[in-house]
């Protein structure tokens, strides 16, 4: 692979599962489905109720609050030889969840001869089918593009005094 390798897509998310940002998700979802004219926005002080807003604003903050719980799960499941999370590491590529809610993880390993390959995808499916609402788990291991400390989040960095 080249120099320009595309680097896998992080998850950000800005609301966690019981931060009490809910209702100003529910608002930011509603406003940024709204025409980006000005004319069209409808003024904070009449933006819509929890009951107001439509269904699929409410699927998109459900789907996002799973996306939460999930990215925790994550981030209970430890590399054996490493002190710091899976998700912390940069090793979670891509997390998709379905209409079913099932969840999909791309996932790698900081290398393919990694003791823990046979076991720590399974103990990621594990993880995340503990959640209520997931129905099933499917993890993907896949080498490209490989792993590197560049894929390491801030916190991971300083945790093992490579910053």
């Amino acid at each position: 692979m080249s120099e320009e390798t595309i680097k896998p897509q992080r998850t950000h998310l800005s609301v966690l599962p019981h931060s009490g940002k809910v209702e100003q998700l529910r608002q930011e979802v509603a406003m940024s489905n709204q025409s980006s004219n000005p004319e069209d926005r409808v003024p904070e002080a009449i933006q819509p109720t929890a009951a107001e807003v439509p269904a699929s604003v409410e699927k998109t903050i459900e789907y996002k609050l799973l996306e939460g719980k999930v990215i925790a799960a994550l981030s209970s499941v430890y590399d054996p030889e490493i002190p710091v999370n899976i998700y912390e590491l940069g090793l979670i590529y891509k997390i998709d969840i379905d209409a079913e809610k099932n969840v999909n993880i791309r996932m790698t390993l900081t290398a393919p001869a990694c003791p823990v390959a046979g076991t720590l995808p399974g103990e990621v499916e594990k993880k995340v089918e503990e959640i209520d609402e997931v129905k099933k788990a499917t993890v993907e291991l896949v080498w490209e593009p490989a792993w590197s400390r560049d894929l390491m989040s801030e916190s991971a960095l300083l945790q093992l005094g490579m910053y």
